[in-house]
């Protein structure tokens, strides 16, 4: 597997040496510009650690319901659809605790903390045009963002450059999909505004899984002056969706596109109407003070609002949670004789007021309430980081967090009343990185890390409605080795990275005899793994080719269990359920100077463990799509129409697989072989000068 690996970027180097009619240009020139940002680094390329990037140029390829395609073309990183519009994200396993939803992953947008205190990111609120780029650390980032051992994804809505514009797009495809998006770009540069609305609708592969979603967005970004610059940040989303439920392998087999039937006394997914009706509001501000030219400070404040109903073929439950927060940072640099120092120093504070009400499920209706729980989270921690940059092209991070969890929860459906708390501190959460740059095409890292992640409020109220505050927080800390390469003229990109990280106090998810989730600590477990990647592109000299770029990545995952018994059963030395152990992806991109293009995609999963004993398993897939389109500016006017197909190979997949579930039914089956064709329309240079 790991010579397997390292053949893509030979192939990608053979490839370059059979082209023919290439120029000299920089073909970085044809890559969209990022600027990192996380952990204050804010340049082109991240020191001491390697952050990935989904952007609107290497996302658009596909029919822009979700980014599961974008995701999954990183190395280490795996994003999962249980069904239309219920996702997991899965960073070098860190979706082990997620039975649905994102957890342990931190994220935010435009700088404003999505992850709401409770420790639940509601990602599918999102729309593909909330976003200009998603950078994607990975490991524990909590030496700078608080509690967790996943991960970090950091959303703008802003890039580098700015071009006022207004465009429209529809998408219409297989199982009565119908996506529509709408963007303006209004304003100069210094004072800019993005208004989006997003649209999407389907019909769902499998019974009882349609879906709709709105979504609205405004970000307005005002230079106030040479010193002050102020983000408004406002996101409204209102959908539902059906959930077909998990299958035995058997009805799985029989026919994939079948909704959970009635079995156990429990009632079938389309009787119970099970479906999530999910209402989200997020807005903030964030404001940027420079003191002077080395000194500066940015703090952000905000509110959310999330309101939720789901009937299942179990219950009905009915979650109301706002919060609100603040994120603060003051940043330093000066130099020292011939190197530069940077420090960051700053805090974030969450609070949640949420109330959990579970009901007996009528066909679909609320009954007699089974419990009522109002609950208090709230979440701080205080960060201090700093950078410096030595001569020989040596550089050095350090930082470390200190967090503080609290949690109360009030059972007002018991008498007397029960009330239930507990309060989770940890030590320091450092974080040292060492980079070494060799010269302009080699660079060398290395990296440890240590996170700490309290459990978070569906862990500690789990589907089986008992009150879990007996969990304890897991900790953990990650190795990390690894190397950056550039030549052929910056044409050439690729990088690898060996990581060791060891896991304590796991949290994992079980089922009941009714199939209702909750937790236990499972001891340890060992993470180890090799993940590379390789991108090529080239620009040519010719009347027809004008330029081809290729991505590819893979990760090599060994994750097993360490010291963990569950009563007389030892699963020490399984495989982690929910992780392949290899993922390969292979992007192709084909432009032509009449407007013609094509873009292909290749992502490969090996077989998936799906219960802690290793007893069950998910085959293998090869998953194939391609796009055919034509792009052709005309003056200010740019049209693009494109016809598309996914899963080109009709491969029988499970997507989102239900981990440890009682009876076998693991299965969530994703769609068939489908086609999609859209058309967007742009009109660039409004309000222009």
């Amino acid at each position: 597997m790991k010579k397997l690996l390292l053949t893509i970027p030979v192939t990608l180097l053979s490839l370059y040496c059979s082209a023919q009619q290439k120029n000299n240009t920089d073909s970085a020139a044809l890559l969209q510009e990022v600027v990192i940002t996380a952990f204050e680094q804010n340049k082109a390329a991240a020191s001491g650690t390697l952050v990935k990037t989904v952007n609107n140029n290497n996302a658009d390829r596909n029919n822009k319901t979700s980014l599961v395609n974008s995701f999954n073309s990183i190395a280490g990183v795996r994003m999962e659809e249980r069904s239309p519009g219920s996702y997991r994200i899965n960073i070098r396993g860190s979706s082990l605790r997620s039975p649905f939803g994102v957890r342990n992953v931190k994220v935010y947008w435009n700088n404003i903390p999505v992850t709401d205190p409770g420790g639940n990111t509601y990602f599918n609120q999102f729309a593909f045009n909330n976003f200009s780029s998603i950078e994607i650390v990975k490991g524990p980032a909590g030496s700078m963002y608080g509690a967790g051992t996943g991960g970090l994804l950091l959303m703008h809505s802003f890039d580098n450059s700015w071009q006022p514009a207004v465009s429209a797009e529809y998408i219409t495809g297989s199982y009565g999909l119908q996506n529509i998006l709408a963007t303006a770009k209004l304003g100069a540069y210094n004072n800019h505004t993005i208004i989006s609305y997003a649209h999407n609708q389907s019909n769902g592969y499998r019974d009882n899984s349609a879906g709709t979603k709105d979504n609205a967005s405004f970000v307005s970004q005002l230079k106030i002056s040479d010193q002050q610059q102020l983000t408004a940040s406002v996101l409204y989303s209102n959908q539902y969706y059906q959930t077909p439920g998990g299958l035995t392998l058997a009805e799985y087999t029989a026919n994939p596109r079948q909704a959970r039937p009635a079995a156990g006394g429990l009632p079938s997914a389309a009787t119970a109407k099970a479906t999530i009706y999910q209402t989200n509001f997020l807005a903030g501000i964030d404001h940027q003070y420079k003191f002077s030219g080395a000194f500066k400070n940015s703090t952000s404040l905000y509110g959310s609002f999330a309101q939720i109903k789901n009937p299942t073929f179990r219950n009905y439950e009915r979650r109301i949670e706002p919060s609100f927060g603040g994120r603060t940072s003051f940043v330093y640099n000066t130099d020292i004789n011939s190197s530069r120092l940077q420090v960051v120093a700053g805090s974030e504070l969450q609070e949640g007021f949420f109330n959990t009400q579970v009901s007996k499920n009528n066909n679909g209706n609320p009954d007699s309430v089974q419990t009522n729980d109002d609950i208090r989270y709230s979440t701080y921690s205080f960060f201090m980081q700093g950078d410096i940059s030595l001569p020989g092209d040596w550089s050095i991070t350090a930082g470390a967090s200190i967090n503080k969890t609290k949690v109360g929860f009030t059972r007002l459906s018991s008498y007397p009343v029960l009330q239930q708390g507990r309060t989770y501190k940890n030590e320091l959460s450092p974080r040292l990185a060492l980079q070494k740059e060799i010269n302009e095409q080699y660079t060398v890292f290395a990296s440890v890390s240590k996170g700490f992640s309290p459990p978070t409020i569906a862990e500690l109220l789990p589907s089986t409605g008992v009150i879990s505050t007996f969990l304890e927080a897991e900790d953990g800390t990650n190795y990390e080795l690894g190397g950056k390469f550039t030549a052929m003229k910056n044409k050439f990109h690729a990088d690898i990275s060996g990581f060791y990280f060891k896991l304590n106090n796991a949290l994992v998810s079980r089922k009941d005899n009714n199939n209702a989730d909750y937790f236990v600590n499972a001891g340890n477990a060992v993470q180890k793994g090799v993940e590379l990647s390789a991108d090529y592109t080239t620009a040519f000299n010719s009347s027809f080719l004008d330029n081809i770029m290729i991505r590819s990545a893979g990760a090599w995952n060994d994750f097993k269990y360490g010291d963990f018994k569950k009563g007389s059963t030892d699963f020490s030395g399984k495989y982690l359920p929910g992780v392949p152990k290899l993922t390969l992806s292979l992007l192709a991109d084909l432009r032509t100077r009449k407007g013609f293009y094509f873009n292909s995609t290749y992502y490969y999963a090996a077989k998936i463990f799906l219960d802690d004993a290793n007893t069950a398993s998910a085959k293998a897939y090869h998953l194939l799509g391609c796009r055919l389109g034509y792009k052709q500016a005309i003056k200010k006017l740019v049209v693009n129409i494109y016809a598309g197909a996914d899963n080109l190979l009709d491969q029988r997949y499970s997507l989102g697989n239900d981990i440890n579930a009682t009876g076998g039914r693991y299965y969530n089956a994703a769609a068939g072989r489908n086609f999609y064709t859209g058309i967007s329309i742009q009109l660039k240079g409004i309000h222009e000068k």
